[in-house]
């Protein structure tokens, strides 16, 4: 059984798990490391369990925890060339830590295989799909302004899916946020809105995934009821029944989420 859910995920901080036979990988580290081991901690999870952390960018809200993190513990970590440069030009990766560049590339580790996909952003970006030893798989994609052809192909056939939904457009492009702000969320190398999400969750339920996880929602121009509204819309316009076809999660801000099983 292998098993997903995120410790916090917002534009506050992200980091997600991946779990299967005792071992897990964690994806990203946006908050502090003390936030981050209280909240391991309270889903049973020893640091020594981990087989290594995948880093999906450099921005704040993913690597924030990293740096403390890393000199207490001396866990691989994974990411595109560009990141890992950037993660150790400002001293966050100690001489002791391994440091894997994978950039499209697919790696075992531990018990996963792990192939990265580029997304489009801002920065240097990517996402993940992890195969377990059992055969199973899920890719997890945020910080993507639009779904490219290799996004696509690479969340394909997966059994659960973890997709960004940022932002909800009337509420980003009538509040508070500069201008400039608005622009940079909306664009093809910012975020991904709920809308834009529910459409690419309808074409992977007709590829077969059943379980979806909803992250990164923005707490000013979101909400997990909004997200969660905006895409049980688009399903049910197809003849799809949330609850019954598909289950579909809002990840929790401040708190590990329950797990979901794929």
């Amino acid at each position: 059984m292998a098993l997903f859910t995120t410790l916090y995920s917002g534009s506050s901080g992200n980091c997600a798990v991946v779990l299967q036979g005792g071992r897990y990988l964690l994806v990203d580290m946006g908050k502090s490391c003390r936030t981050t081991l209280r909240a391991l901690g309270s889903l049973g999870l020893a640091v020594s369990d981990c087989d290594g952390i995948l880093i999906t960018h450099e921005h704040a809200d993913h690597v924030s925890g990293l740096d403390t993190f890393l000199k207490h513990y001396a866990v691989p970590v994974f990411g595109c060339a560009a990141t890992l440069d950037m993660l150790d030009s400002r001293g966050v990766l100690p001489p002791a830590v391994e440091a894997v560049a994978l950039d499209g590339r697919t790696e075992d580790i531990g018990a996963f295989r792990v192939t990265s996909f580029p997304t489009s952003h801002d920065v240097p970006c990517c996402g993940y799909r992890i195969e377990t030893g059992e055969g199973r798989s899920m890719a997890l994609a945020t910080d993507l302004g639009i779904l490219t052809p290799v996004v696509e192909q690479s969340l394909l056939g997966c059994s659960l899916v973890a997709l960004e939904a940022n932002y909800d457009a009337f509420s980003l492009h009538g509040g508070p946020y500069p201008y400039y702000l608005k622009v940079r969320i909306a664009s093809d190398r910012g975020h991904l809105d709920n809308r834009a999400c529910a459409a690419a969750i309808l074409d992977l339920i007709q590829d077969g995934c059943k379980k979806f996880a909803l992250c990164h929602l923005s707490q000013t121009n979101n909400s997990p009821e909004l997200a969660l509204t905006t895409v049980y819309n688009v399903l049910l316009a197809a003849g799809i029944q949330p609850g019954r076809d598909v289950q579909i999660q809002a990840q929790e801000r401040n708190a590990p989420s329950p797990w979901l099983e794929f």
